[in-house]
């Protein structure tokens, strides 16, 4: 059972679960409102896998609307974890690096581990982060993933999906070189997340997340670079020159160390993995290509 599955993992995970051959309900908002308690225990049943992808995502939407955000990303988690601590069921849900502060652990920074603190900046950082908490609190056999990140590179409004649309212009872009995090392709945490589904790996919180820690200049420079795009028309601007309304982190990567010591597959570097979905023809990525 999928939550969110019209956004980006979950129609992907939608797609990739149906062609293992598990039976799949992807269940997207209109089918489900996770904060309407008694519709989630109406869905939940025993032996099912839910894979919790819905949240409100959009950072600058949350820090407008807290009470929206803490709705959907604390309140539809605890009831989804509740309903399946009441069946038997189990959870994986999707987290964020934004749980983090942005400063890394040590000069220069490093990737975030499992056990470092979390101090979240914006609405959206400290609603994912009170969702895990809401998880725990109803259901300790969960699991979080936290990814950072993801991109599909073909369709939708993601940040690689927007730069190959640039690249096909002769527009210059000003990108900021101060935002640093670890670039995720959507189906590389897809693999992941049905690695999880088999039950191999039960450590509580993991990491996924392509290898590798990148600004967002830079890897604007390394879609336009990869498309046969002059990587000098995207030029680096701090953070200051292009203010939004929700802080974001100055530095969230993640590292996936804990993770793979507790079994799972690491993934590829983030470049290799950007190189593959920019290999996949627009109209043919894994939001494209689901059932």
């Amino acid at each position: 059972m999928i939550t969110g599955a019209a956004g980006q993992v979950g129609r992907c995970l939608a797609a990739r679960s149906a062609a293992r051959g598990y039976e799949v309900a992807g269940l997207t908002r209109a089918d489900l409102d996770i904060t309407d308690a008694e519709a989630v225990r109406r869905h939940v049943r025993h032996g099912d896998l839910v894979v919790n992808c819905a949240a409100l995502t959009n950072v600058d939407a949350a820090e407008a609307d807290p009470a929206a955000a803490r709705a959907i990303n604390v309140g539809g988690p605890g009831n989804l974890a509740s309903a399946c601590a009441a069946s038997g069921a189990r959870l994986i849900h999707i987290s964020t690096d934004y749980v983090f502060g942005g400063r890394g652990e040590s000069d220069p920074p490093r990737p975030y581990d499992i056990t470092d603190a979390c101090a979240p900046l914006s609405v959206y950082g400290r609603s994912k982060l009170d969702g895990e908490l809401a998880v725990r609190a109803a259901l300790p056999s969960a699991q979080v993933v936290r990814t950072s990140w993801v991109f599909t590179g073909a369709d939708g409004s993601d940040f690689v999906a927007v730069m190959r649309r640039l690249a096909a212009t002769d527009r210059t872009v000003d990108m900021v070189a101060d935002q640093i995090g670890s670039p995720t392709y959507v189906e590389d945490l897809v693999a992941a997340l049905l690695e999880l589904a088999t039950g191999g790996v039960t450590a509580p919180t993991l990491h996924v997340a392509n290898d590798g820690a990148v600004s967002r200049f830079e890897q604007a420079r390394a879609v336009f670079a990869l498309l046969g795009a002059d990587p000098d028309r995207v030029r680096p601007v701090a953070t200051e020159a292009v203010p939004r309304p929700a802080p974001r982190p100055a530095y969230s990567a993640l590292s996936m160390a804990a993770s793979v010591a507790a079994g799972l597959t690491p993934l590829r570097p983030w470049r290799d993995a950007l190189a593959a979905a920019l290999a996949v023809p627009v109209g043919h990525g894994p939001i494209a290509s689901t059932p």
